[in-house]
């Protein structure tokens, strides 16, 4: 599922190709990816057209395209969701959700989804302040990337939780847009096996965790993203290449870049995560009695 660098890349392309302009007609091909949208396709399209789009907006994994009106179309991709760049005339792609054109004639907004888990909705915008965000994910924290990301007092809320490190950093109620990726690479760059316990972290190994998160996810998005497979995508179709710099994630076997000792892969919540056994010991269970 794309993490924030590969949304902070397709929100760029967004607002370099569809901020400011006017929606002509909007067109919904199948009903699944408006499934948040409760009044369905007929006034989803009715809500968007004459509509002009505002400055492209991110938190987390989400996307909204402000309306000059007290609304949002917000976006979530899912694991195969696209927002596509599209000339008009251009022949449908196979899996063709939604289609934006717009009164100037240009290219086309087009969301794609092969496996149906995005979802696209217009929404009213809430304010959670110090920023106006859509009402659906008024719950979601900010993102590390956010002026208003408060690092002491996700140091606080952190140990707080007292559950495993990397449970906490996929908790989007405390932390928005870090998944199972970014991750297990921020916990390799900062020493931490996903299992340590927040209670016991110190403020500087948490503040030292912090940055590790951003500066990878920095290099991620200075390379486009990552793209393990053809779904994810920028707006013009092009996959990102950060997969080439991954250190651990996916790296099942093979030596660490740090140490040389092979990665392993244990299961967690569904998933997998990855680890360098010598530089990420995991911690030793508390004696009995």
């Amino acid at each position: 599922m794309p993490e924030l660098p590969e949304v902070e890349v397709v929100r760029r392309g967004l607002q370099h190709w569809v901020a400011g302009r006017t929606v002509a007609h909007a067109e919904v091909l199948h009903p699944r990816a408006i499934r948040r949208h409760l009044p369905g396709a007929e006034e989803f399209a009715a809500r968007l057209k004459g509509r002009t789009i505002g400055s492209a907006e991110r938190r987390g994994k989400y996307l909204w395209l402000p309306l000059d009106s007290p609304d949002a179309v917000l976006a979530h991709l899912g694991m195969s969701g696209q927002l596509l760049v599209t000339e008009p005339g251009s022949a449908p792609e196979r899996h063709l959700r939604i289609r934006l054109s717009f009164t100037d004639g240009g290219p086309e907004l087009r969301f794609v989804d092969q496996r149906t888990f995005g979802h696209v909705l217009v929404a009213p915008m809430t304010a959670r302040l110090p920023r106006w965000v859509p009402e659906p994910i008024a719950h979601i924290a900010a993102d590390p990337f956010e002026p208003v990301f408060d690092d002491e007092q996700f140091a606080i809320d952190l140990r707080r939780r007292r559950t495993e490190i990397k449970r906490a950093l996929l908790d989007q109620s405390l932390i928005s847009g870090v998944g199972n990726i970014y991750a297990d690479e921020a916990l390799w760059r900062a020493r931490l096996h996903g299992t340590r316990s927040t209670a016991t972290l110190t403020r500087p190994k948490i503040a030292e965790l912090l940055a590790a998160a951003r500066e990878v996810m920095t290099e991620a998005l200075d390379e486009g993203g990552t793209s393990f497979d053809s779904l994810y995508v920028n707006v013009n179709g092009e996959s990102g290449y950060f997969e080439r710099s991954l250190a651990v994630y996916g790296r099942r076997d093979q030596p660490c870049r740090r140490c040389g000792a092979p990665i392993v892969r244990e299961s967690f919540m569904n998933r997998s995560s990855y680890s360098c056994p010598r530089c990420q010991p995991r911690p030793r269970a508390p004696r009995k009695g």
